[in-house]
């Protein structure tokens, strides 16, 4: 009896104790398989810089690439990533200096649209991303769009939300970005330090809303701690001074939507002081199959209307596919 003990010790401890590398058939994962609805938070190298991204769906379903806006990052798209990925394959990139990707100094990335679109298109094209939609928000427009006009085959529809691409949605909160771009000096750049404020960011997500309490305080504080580090005014300067080179592509976005008609979906809000309602309206003069959408909220238009606009993306996406 002793004997039989000693030999069912021996086995238990040798079941214990298996190699970390014995197969394990029932709990191994790999990044391309899907856990439903979970939203995982990776990162991946692109020429020295981390970016950070968040994924979630099964990477078989159709894809579409969420381009978030300024002061943001890719936490303005966890509603969508949590509400969209039982039919979607969702992926949320920060670019660098935003949200938790690497914040490099200028000396060693240029902030620029065009090489921050550069940036993106290769993190896609490292994670084999080759079909998608892209909804794109704010700066994720002058982004998407580059991507777009690189990759016309690769993009299988648009989803607009207040991503501008016509000199008509430019609206009167441009003024005191218009002086500086016309000179740029120390009075011009002091009249914009008060949009980095605690209270400028603020006003980025409440100005226009129905109700400042439907929008989470997370998000201006969040984006108020990155936009305190050291150089993060500068930086953002700096995207802001190069912003004016996005309109001088405006015909080149233009022609693309006319030649290549992708799909186009509009989920827009209308109390945006930056992009009003009148850039929603100018998709329709180069887009034939345009589903277009006006909600009665501002710049981020996912804090009061989430629920509508994702089941607008739900059934857009299938009839576009």
């Amino acid at each position: 009896m002793r004997k039989l003990i000693s030999i069912s010790l021996i086995l238990l401890l040798l079941s214990c104790g298996q190699s970390e590398n014995t197969p394990q058939t029932e709990s191994v994962t790999t990044e391309n398989e899907s856990d439903g609805q979970t939203t995982k938070f990776r990162t991946l190298e692109i020429e020295g810089i981390t970016i950070a991204y968040r994924e979630a769906g099964n990477p078989k379903n159709p894809t579409i690439v969420l381009l978030h806006g300024y002061p943001s990052s890719s936490h303005q798209y966890r509603k969508v990533l949590d509400g969209l990925s039982d039919d979607f394959h969702l992926i949320a990139p920060d670019y660098p200096g935003f949200g938790n990707s690497d914040f490099p100094s200028s000396e060693e990335y240029e902030y620029t649209f065009d090489n921050m679109a550069k940036t993106i298109n290769a993190f896609l094209e490292k994670k084999k991303i080759t079909s998608y939609a892209i909804m794109m928000q704010d700066y994720g427009a002058p982004i998407g769009f580059r991507i777009a006009t690189a990759n016309p085959e690769r993009v299988t529809a648009i989803i607009t939300q207040n991503g501008n691409a016509y000199e008509e949605g430019l609206g009167e909160a441009w003024k005191g970005i218009r002086d500086f771009w016309a000179d740029r000096n120390e009075h011009t750049e002091n009249a914009l330090l008060p949009a980095f404020t605690m209270e400028g960011l603020k006003w980025q997500y409440t100005h226009g809303t129905r109700n400042p309490e439907n929008v989470n305080p997370d998000t201006w504080h969040l984006d108020y701690l990155r936009m305190s580090r050291p150089n993060a005014h500068r930086i953002n300067l700096d995207l802001w001074y190069d912003y004016q080179n996005n309109l001088k592509l405006y015909p080149k976005w233009q022609e693309y939507l006319r030649t290549h008609q992708p799909p186009v979906l509009v989920v827009w809000g209308k109390n945006d002081e930056y992009f009003p309602e009148s850039g929603a309206a100018a998709f329709k003069k180069d887009v034939r199959n345009i589903d277009y959408n006006i909600y009665d909220t501002g710049h981020f238009a996912l804090e009061e209307n989430a629920e509508e606009i994702m089941e607008k993306i739900r059934a857009f996406m299938k009839k576009s596919l």
